[in-house]
């Protein structure tokens, strides 16, 4: 090998490390741009099934069966929205006509009766707390010109959420419309003898996740129905709002159980502030916790297994495994997409490395 040999292939592989460092560059720039992508695919798979039932059973035109699925699914967004008009409304008319220092006794009753409950004093729990010196932190960080810059940043927020809708309904109708459109923009980097296996694998993707997201939405109902039962057993206000809301955190594997649990055993402790720890508000939070578990129980042992198996042809710990690893990956966001991408992947390589051992293996049940 004679230096011209290698000066060329250190060259090659300077090359090929820019070019990866400027493509990973221009990604994370446009990273707005691929989660608009994403999320308007997920729509378009959602909406397929509506689209071609009016199509095929009702004989709707192409176009107008997409806008008839768009004001559909728009129409459910709205009306999710507007299911938590009344609670922000009830909780606005609460705290304009709320008395501070009845708010401070209330506390401060509950305080004491869950410290005596536990059989905790005043003096640890004090103690605790001038350890931690959280008290101290938050005197030291106050600063008043946290109020422009909320303002500032609700409007920022406001503004990102408007176009982000308004892009992901645009790319939506389109993906919807032609559904051949994702699919031709991929064979754009697929050589041309690859193009079959390509358009195979888009097919096969499609079938798989439309089935995985309906199974999701059942997964998520079923919750939902769990959840407004218990509140509505325990008495909670707004319990159909609340079992929403905490329903809907179930689309963040693992995490997201966790943190609608604790959030609907909050919202139920509040809703009884002023009553007795002991006789009402823990019973009641003790109720709300085993209709948590319940339902957990029905989603770990029954929902999932059957969405997995019968969705995206995936065993469960396989499944589990995915989304671990992608969690400690990419965090939260991985933990959500860990399984559509995973079962991309496994198509992807089922048809361009249909030869390999542990590929055969991976993909024997698609």
């Amino acid at each position: 090998m004679d230096a011209k040999t290698i000066a060329n292939g250190i060259l090659r592989a300077v090359f090929i490390l820019v070019a990866i460092v400027i493509a990973g560059y221009f990604l994370l720039k446009i990273q707005s741009v691929l989660a608009y992508l994403a999320i308007a695919a997920v729509i378009a798979l959602l909406g397929r099934p509506i689209v071609l039932f009016l199509r095929r059973k009702l004989k709707f035109p192409n176009t107008v069966a997409v806008v008839v699925t768009m004001l559909f699914m728009l129409g459910i967004f709205i009306g999710i929205l507007a299911l938590f008009i009344p609670l922000i409304s009830e909780q606005s008319k609460n705290l304009s006509l709320l008395s501070i220092d009845q708010l401070k006794q209330n506390i401060n009753t509950l305080y004491l009766q869950m410290v005596d409950y536990f059989g905790i004093t005043t003096a640890n729990v004090n103690q605790m707390l001038e350890d931690s010196k959280l008290e101290k932190s938050f005197v030291e960080g106050l600063d008043l010109n946290f109020i422009p810059n909320f303002l500032n940043s609700f409007l920022n927020v406001l503004s990102n959420f408007s176009i982000g809708l308004f892009s992901v309904l645009f790319i939506s109708f389109f993906f919807l419309k032609d559904s051949k459109l994702f699919q031709n923009g991929l064979l754009t980097f697929v050589p041309d003898n690859k193009e079959s296996n390509m358009v195979k694998s888009v097919e096969k993707i499609n079938n798989l996740l439309s089935r995985y997201f309906g199974g999701i939405l059942l997964q998520l109902f079923i919750l939902f129905i769990i959840y407004t039962a218990t509140l509505l057993i325990v008495g909670v206000e707004n319990a159909i709002v609340i079992a929403f809301l905490c329903a809907l955190f179930n689309i963040i594997p693992y995490v997201g159980p966790i943190i609608g649990g604790v959030l609907m055993i909050t919202l139920t402790m509040t809703s009884y502030l002023g009553a007795d720890f002991s006789s009402v508000i823990l019973p009641k939070a003790t109720y709300v916790f085993i209709g948590l578990c319940i339902g957990q129980l029905i989603d770990n042992f029954f929902s999932q297994p059957f969405i997995f198996s019968n969705s995206v042809k995936s065993h469960p710990l396989e499944i589990f495994l995915v989304i671990i690893i992608a969690g400690l990956l990419f965090g939260v966001v991985g933990m959500v997409i860990a399984v559509p991408g995973y079962t991309a992947l496994k198509v992807i390589l089922k048809e361009f490395l249909a030869e390999n051992d542990i590929v055969k293996k991976l993909t024997k049940n698609l």
